[in-house]
């Protein structure tokens, strides 16, 4: 236990925080494990606090939004998951004959398979960086499948659960994630390759805490991407850099709040019992924690509806998109945006209150040439011209 958790006038002990965690989640309530997908969405969104405290207590957000009346379509089919399990099994079949030669070891028996059963993630965590200490001292070829990581985020430790770990004779640790799309004439789809990578580097930042402390490991910052080759169901791979992911992602979770700190900031009656409370105590509850919404929350979380709902009501510009915001610098509602295009409201110094007002005289000047311009026969045929 670290001293930032249990010293200070601000820092609970880790028991107390957990017991909070159990009040907000329903003490009757199975906590949801975090894992790399929401863990990479986390990181995109730090300013979420909504999403850090609900992660962080393990609240079912699928079943929170189908509550609060504004169920989200996001997640993987059941298809699909049934799919990237089927092609799992199968690169790992036979010692994991398919995914070795992948590597360039064609006979498996040269390779360790580490035994990492554990009682719970935390014992499993454990063997599993013992494993990869005796793995790394031996100096042999390892593979690693499904082991048990541990990163802390927002003082609060995650378990992840990488597809495969391979050490090699070197001392290098190479994360493999194994996807069931295509990969078609040696490339795959770019948002989902991008996708896999901000997944991959979650594992990568995992992975070298234990490296930190065990002589002569290196964690590889190219990992293994197997996929389909073609439209077949033989493996192949690639290997991705995320050297940007990860840098990306380590400072975006140094960025997010402690989950202790949100957790103490809200009322004691506040709950998100799923089970227990109604949709208005819900609706309640959720609206006491500030969320950072974003159109990308839509492909990201389960509670994005809810949140774009209360974000329209709200008028707030962050609605439109993070580019968008970031551009209009201090106007930060729909209507200050609209009154300074106007005239009304803001600093005709400011960069952003210049750009509206130029943006809405070239519109203006646009829609009455449009309105000179409408007609039949050879006016229409004249002003159309003159538009080209």
């Amino acid at each position: 236990m670290s001293a930032s958790l249990d010293s200070g006038p601000h820092r609970p002990p880790q028991t107390t925080l957990r017991h909070r965690l159990a009040e907000l989640r329903g003490p009757a309530t199975v906590p949801r494990p975090l894992d790399a997908r929401a863990l990479a969405a986390l990181a995109a969104n730090p300013g979420c606090r909504r999403r850090a405290i609900l992660d962080g207590a393990g609240v079912d957000k699928t079943a929170l939004a189908a509550k609060l009346g504004a169920p989200s379509g996001f997640g993987q089919s059941q298809f699909a998951i049934a799919r990237g399990n089927a092609f799992e099994k199968k690169v790992k079949a036979d010692g994991g004959r398919e995914l070795l030669a992948l590597l360039g070891i064609e006979e498996p028996g040269t390779v360790d398979l580490p035994e990492l059963t554990a009682a719970g993630p935390q014992g499993r965590a454990a063997r599993t960086a013992l494993a990869l200490r005796e793995a790394t001292a031996a100096g042999r070829w390892a593979l690693f499948d499904h082991p048990m990581l541990a990163l802390e985020v927002a003082g609060s430790p995650v378990y992840l659960e990488p597809d495969a770990v391979v050490v090699h004779p070197d001392g290098r640790w190479t994360v493999v994630e194994i996807k069931s799309f295509p990969m078609i004439d040696g490339s795959a789809d770019a948002a989902k390759v991008g996708a896999a990578a901000r997944q991959a580097a979650v594992y990568v930042l995992a992975l070298e805490r234990t490296a930190a402390v065990t002589d002569g490991a290196e964690v590889a910052h190219r990992v293994l991407l197997v996929c389909p080759k073609d439209f077949s169901n033989l493996p192949t791979a690639s290997a991705v850099d995320v050297r940007k992911q990860v840098a990306v992602t380590r400072r975006q979770l140094a960025r997010l709040t402690r989950i202790e700190d949100i957790a103490a900031a809200l009322p004691p009656e506040v709950s998100f019992d799923v089970a227990e409370c109604s949709p208005e105590q819900l609706a309640s509850a959720v609206e006491r924690v500030p969320h950072a919404y974003a159109p990308e929350c839509l492909s990201a979380c389960e509670l994005a509806f809810h949140c774009r709902e209360r974000a329209r009501a709200a008028d707030v510009v962050a609605a439109l998109g993070r580019s968008v915001r970031g551009e209009l610098g201090g106007l930060t509602t729909i209507g200050a945006v609209l009154a300074a295009a106007r005239g009304e409201e803001g600093d005709p110094d400011d960069p952003a209150v210049d750009a509206l007002r130029r943006a809405r005289a070239l519109r203006t000047e646009a829609l009455a040439y449009a309105g000179t311009s409408t007609g039949t026969g050879a006016g229409t045929r004249a002003g159309v011209a003159t538009c080209r």
